[in-house]
């Protein structure tokens, strides 16, 4: 009979096996990471795992999606302190920092190797719907405090060549490491003048 947890031994269980699946992550990717491997770093029971995760897959993505939500929150906390100071400059640092700010994380990696990929196909494939409208939601957020109306098409648009964008971030090496930031630069700029134009799209 599997053992039971306290809420206070729970919440302590799954935070140490998403810190040491991050870590797992960005040293070995998907493939590499066994549940025995996780359940070693966290000093639980294999079948303990089970209780939280029916897959590491799962695991994985959860930790994901909270790195996605963090970077997400620091997109908006950046919104809000802009204070009203909205133009093409302002709007086009900030999401050029976003891109920095991802930079440092393992997510490049993540979907360089494919990992990403071999997640996205061994999970349920409403969770990766979900994923995409939660990158609908910060659009909708942005896109709200830019003159002009944005319509539900125009918002999905927007988020995908974002996405567009930031996939680029995996060629560097092809575009040119030493022209690489200001070419994210100049099609982040033409993608924002667009979203100042009122009759965009």
């Amino acid at each position: 009979m599997p053992k039971t947890y306290s809420d206070s031994e729970r919440a302590y269980i799954k935070k140490r096996l998403m810190d040491e699946a991050y870590i797992c992550l960005a040293q070995f990717g998907v493939r590499k990471t066994t549940v025995d491997e996780l359940v070693k770093r966290v000093n639980i029971p294999k079948g303990t795992f089970y209780l939280f995760y029916p897959s590491k897959e799962l695991l994985f993505f959860d930790v994901f999606c909270s790195l996605h939500n963090e970077l997400q929150t620091t997109l908006l906390h950046w919104i809000e302190e802009l204070q009203g100071n909205i133009n093409t400059d302002t709007i086009t640092d900030l999401i050029y920092r976003l891109y920095k700010q991802v930079d440092s994380t393992f997510i490049y990696t993540f979907i360089a190797n494919g990992d990403l990929e071999l997640l996205v196909r061994k999970l349920p494939p409403e969770l990766a719907a979900t994923h995409a409208q939660e990158d609908d939601f910060a659009m909708r957020h942005l896109l709200s405090l830019l003159p002009g109306t944005h319509t539900e098409d125009t918002i999905k648009i927007f988020s995908a060549v974002l996405r567009a964008i930031f996939c680029t971030m995996l060629h560097k090496r092809e575009i040119g490491e030493h022209v690489f930031d200001d070419t994210i630069r100049v099609m982040l700029r033409g993608v924002v003048l667009q979203l100042f134009e009122e009759d965009t799209l």
